[in-house]
């Protein structure tokens, strides 16, 4: 069974396609609940600024041979909501990551945690494949313990804006499939909000089979319609984060239940805990 980050992970990404042909709708999103904030109120430069430009309410961000481009949240936050609207690039794109996560790993360099969203490049004839992935404490002993999955898309995500989320609870987590959540099953520390656009051929598309080509320079990642909103790190004991459910409470509804066992029933390609190769006693939530 997979763990509750992962969950979550993979119900907020069945919203962003309720538009769109094939799954059946969750019936609520918390983006319903949250404004939009511009980048720069959310958001700066991170590295790459020559590779990254604000335009028309968007922000662009793009991979040629010198460089890519990410950015940071402004603050650091204990939990919350964080999404964006994402228009990937078409085409060849193999070796190319386009990606929305969170992340101490400025904060905790080599023993950090990780929750991420990945758009793994391809090739024209083969779809995009969509990775989330979890580290806690990082890999500071040089294990690494990943909690990837991957889904095949659904959709297109190049012919238009999709919306991706992360809710991200620290405390009153709805466990599912352990019960207790520790530094070693569950992100516990404050993170900061990133994206970006970056080179990695050595694993990205088909364990590296497939590199990036720049005679396709650029690959240019899009996002807009930015909402940030949680507890920040440092805050209230009082703040609690968007509830995921419409009742308000931590529990899904059966209908976006249901909505999220049909992706993964269907454009489910890979999950760690299914992964026979895996050291099981250090991933216990499975």
């Amino acid at each position: 069974m997979a763990p509750i980050f992962c969950f979550f992970l993979g119900l907020f990404l069945i919203v962003s396609s309720s538009n769109a042909q094939g799954p059946p709708s969750p019936g609520f999103s918390p983006s319903s609940r949250v404004s939009t904030v511009t980048f720069d109120q959310g958001f700066r430069n991170l590295w790459g600024p020559q590779h990254q430009k604000l335009g028309q309410g968007s922000l662009t961000i793009w991979l040629d041979k010198s460089s890519g481009s990410g950015f940071k949240s402004l603050r650091s936050y204990q939990s919350g909501y964080f999404g964006t609207a994402m228009k990937l690039h078409p085409g060849y794109t193999a070796g190319v990551i386009t990606s929305f996560y969170l992340s101490n790993n400025e904060e905790h360099p080599g023993n950090h945690d990780e929750i991420d969203i990945e758009f793994l490049g391809t090739t024209p004839d083969k779809p995009y494949t969509l990775q989330t992935n979890v580290y806690i404490r990082g890999s500071g002993d040089r294990n690494i313990i990943g909690r990837e999955m991957k889904f095949h898309m659904w959709f297109d995500p190049t012919k238009d804006y999709h919306n991706y989320a992360i809710l991200f609870f620290v405390d009153d987590v709805p466990i599912r499939s352990y019960s207790k959540k520790s530094d070693a099953t569950f992100p516990t520390r404050p993170m900061w909000v990133y994206g970006s656009i970056w080179d990695a051929s050595s694993w990205a598309t088909e364990n590296g089979r497939y590199k990036a080509d720049y005679n396709f320079q650029p690959f240019v990642g899009r996002y807009t319609k930015f909402r940030v909103t949680g507890c920040p790190a440092n805050g209230p004991a009082s703040c609690r984060p968007l509830s995921a459910s419409p009742s308000g409470f931590g529990s899904l509804s059966l209908q976006q239940v249901s909505a999220m066992l049909w992706v993964q029933r269907n454009y489910l390609v890979y999950d760690y805990c299914h992964d026979p190769k895996r050291d099981h006693t250090q991933i216990p939530e499975c």
